[in-house]
């Protein structure tokens, strides 16, 4: 491998890059908005970079599981290096200068590659704690990430903080439901399937029955009460961490929201959020 001296120059042009990328994608959240110190923003850029290309590569495409699996493990072994002062091209040094200057843990990119790895070969769930693992490993590292880029390692912070990443990936699960299926993929409990009587042939079937409402009821439920525990996180934080992370719990509450509406059939419709919905988000966050 031959190895690259990553200059400033660079080193400005991949966070530019990251910049356009996380702008670029769909979320149900602004990732990198004007609520951050500008300080700030170009190094929250290049982490979603990273999370979001390692996602794609366990997500997109037609390849099989064990092509992969091999390219995450080169993925992880890229991290490596760029840690080892190799980094392959800017984006690895930008990353690398990002967790170096921001003193980040390293472990938490770690966790995150950890959970994209699980979604190319773990495909159902025998219990709520089984799901709840994963999301300690995909949601809650961004979430410590953020916290430490504003020097925030407060333990009972960090607690709240996992409530609301928790409460954003079950969201996201809530809302994909049918998306998920079709990459033979169920978020959801077995254990409680069963206990609402909800078999895989609905999801084949895309059968909106009144045994999967009540089931994905119960689960919106639950993860409104993370949201609630969470958002006393907003007591601790500084005013434009604060707006931003306030911003994300309304965005992930107006999914809920929206799957309500919707009687819960995300087995045939996906809720999204529209300019009218960050109208009311907006409006939320500046008068509620």
């Amino acid at each position: 491998m031959t190895n690259h001296i990553i200059i400033n120059h660079d080193l400005d042009k991949a966070y530019l890059s990251a910049f356009k990328y996380a702008h670029s994608h769909y979320e149900n959240f602004p990732v990198v908005s004007r609520f951050l110190p500008k300080s700030i923003r170009k190094h929250v850029a290049v982490v979603y970079q990273f999370a979001r290309q390692a996602d794609d590569i366990a997500d997109e495409g037609a390849l099989l599981s064990t092509e992969r699996i091999k390219k995450l493990e080169e993925y992880e072994q890229h991290l490596n290096d760029s840690l080892n002062n190799k980094s392959i091209n800017e984006f690895w040094g930008a990353l690398a200068e990002t967790i170096k200057i921001r003193k980040l843990t390293v472990h938490h990119f770690y966790d995150l590659l950890s959970a994209f790895k699980q979604d190319v070969i773990k495909k159902r769930y025998e219990n709520f704690d089984e799901i709840l693992d994963y999301c300690e490993r995909s949601a809650n590292p961004v979430g410590k990430i953020i916290l430490e880029l504003f020097e925030i390692r407060d333990k009972q912070i960090i607690e709240y903080s996992d409530s609301i990443c928790t409460g954003l990936q079950l969201t996201n699960f809530y809302q994909d439901v049918k998306v998920d299926f079709l990459k033979e993929r169920i978020y959801l409990p077995i254990d409680e399937m069963d206990q609402f009587g909800v078999s895989e042939n609905v999801f084949e079937k895309k059968e909106d029955n009144t045994n999967f409402q009540l089931l994905l009821k119960h689960q919106v439920e639950r993860t409104e009460k993370l949201f609630e525990k969470g958002e006393e996180i907003l007591r601790y934080l500084p005013l434009n961490l604060k707006f931003q992370i306030k911003l994300t719990i309304l965005g992930g509450r107006r999914i809920l929201e929206k799957i309500k509406r919707i009687n819960f059939d995300t087995l045939n419709n996906r809720p999204v959020l529209t300019k009218i919905d960050y109208i009311i988000i907006l409006f939320r966050l500046i008068f509620n």
